[in-house]
C-alpha cells in the first residue's frame, strides 16, 4: 500500500527526537556541571567553545536536516503520485536503517570512517530512491 512509506518516515521523525532529546539532556548536564559565565555566551563562537565537550548530538541533529530533507521531499511526492511501491518502502527502511546506525556512531562510538561511510550508503539509498522514482514517473507518461 503507497500509505506503507509514512512508517519509515516515522521512524526517522522519531530518530530526530531522539537525538535532539540526547542533545539536550547532554547539554543540560553539561551546563549544571560547568555554570556557564558572561563570556561562554557573548558570541556563537564563545557558545561553540562552551558546548564543545557535548558537541557530538547538537552536530548530528543539525546533520539530520541536510540529506534527510530530500527524504522527507520525496515521500510526499510518492503518496500523491501513488509510487510509494514495495521497492520505495523497502528502501526508506533501509535509509533510515542506515541513518539511526549514522546517529549512533557519531553520538556514542564516534569511528569516523564507520560513520562516512554510513552516510555514504545511506546517501546511495536516498538517490536509488529519487531515481527510482524518477523513472516510474517517466514510464507513467
Amino acid at each position: 500500500m503507497p500509505i506503507d512509506i509514512l512508517w519509515p518516515t516515522f521512524a526517522l521523525v522519531a530518530l530526530v527526537a531522539v537525538v535532539m532529546l540526547t542533545m539536550f539532556v547532554q547539554r543540560i548536564g553539561h551546563i549544571r556541571r560547568n555554570p556557564p559565565g558572561a563570556g561562554d555566551f557573548a558570541s556563537g563562537e564563545a557558545a561553540l567553545r562552551y558546548f564543545q565537550p557535548v558537541e557530538m548530538p547538537a552536530n548530528n541533529f543539525r546533520n539530520l536536516f541536510e540529506m534527510p530533507v530530500l527524504f522527507f521531499a520525496l515521500v510526499p511526492l510518492l503518496l500523491i503520485t501513488h509510487h510509494g511501491n514495495h521497492i520505495q518502502v523497502t528502501l526508506a527502511w533501509i535509509y533510515v536503517a542506515l541513518r539511526a546506525l549514522h546517529s549512533f556512531i557519531h553520538i556514542v562510538v564516534r569511528n569516523v570512517n564507520l560513520r562516512f561511510m554510513l552516510y555514504l550508503g545511506s546517501c546511495v539509498v536516498l538517490m536509488a530512491m529519487w531515481i527510482g522514482f524518477a523513472a516510474d514517473i517517466a514510464a507513467a507518461r
